[in-house]
């Protein structure tokens, strides 16, 4: 039974989540404030995060941030009452999996849930390292790095990262990317991909004066294999 880690001080939607998950026949715990919520997030013991954003103590932004800086990969679906793509870049950009605002439905809910756990399970097979030029890409242990230096990149970074090893020298569309890295439910536009290209390139490209990402005008980007220099 996978376990699932739902942080929201509602009183009416938390008890709500945890009765309709359970009977999904997941393992649920509760709870109701940021600061716990982040120290059971921290034991590592769950299968997948549902966290609101405005929570008591700290916020789920800073809750998420604080996962990935301790280096927990663990899924993390964002919950909040706000609306528009800059909410959603932020809660993102803080290295959130997926953002579903309210109200919703239970059947996206459950949609959402059941992608981000099979994304998060699914064997890698084939090539383990994907490898371009000096760059690389652990895809079991989520690691990547440019030669002996590794990034510390969000779930999503990785993920288009990956992506754009998988095609080395050939174009890829932002549309492309967006189908293999977001969710299927996800309904913003493009620009969002832009955002991740930039926060991207700050990690991989600017600290060694090397620019392997590629803008194709009107279309998407290419990854060019460079060595440092």
């Amino acid at each position: 039974m996978e376990g699932i880690l739902v942080v929201e001080d509602d009183p009416q939607l938390g008890p709500a989540l945890r009765r309709g998950l359970t009977a999904e026949g997941y393992r649920v715990e509760l709870v109701r404030d940021g600061t716990t919520g982040l120290e059971r997030a921290l034991t590592g013991g769950h299968a997948l995060i549902v966290l609101d954003i405005m929570l008591p103590g700290l916020n789920g932004y800073r809750i998420c941030s604080a996962l990935r800086a301790a280096g927990l990969n663990t899924p993390v679906l964002m919950l909040t009452a706000k609306d528009g793509e800059y909410d959603e870049a932020e809660g993102l950009d803080t290295g959130a999996d997926d953002y579903l605002a309210k109200p919703f439905s239970s059947v996206v809910l459950l949609a959402r849930l059941r992608a981000l756990l099979r994304r998060g399970t699914t064997a890698t097979s084939g090539r383990p390292v994907l490898r371009v030029g000096d760059l690389w890409a652990d895809l079991a242990s989520r690691r990547a790095g440019r030669g002996a230096v590794e990034f510390a990149l969000t779930p999503k970074e990785f993920a288009i990262l990956t992506c754009l090893l998988h095609a080395p020298d050939c174009p890829v569309s932002k549309e492309a990317i967006l189908d293999e890295v977001w969710d299927p439910a996800y309904t913003g536009g493009t620009a969002i991909v832009e955002v991740y290209i930039s926060a991207l390139r700050k990690k991989i490209d600017a600290p060694f004066a090397t620019r392997s990402i590629e803008t194709i005008r009107g279309y998407g980007y290419r990854l060019t294999p460079r060595e440092q220099p």
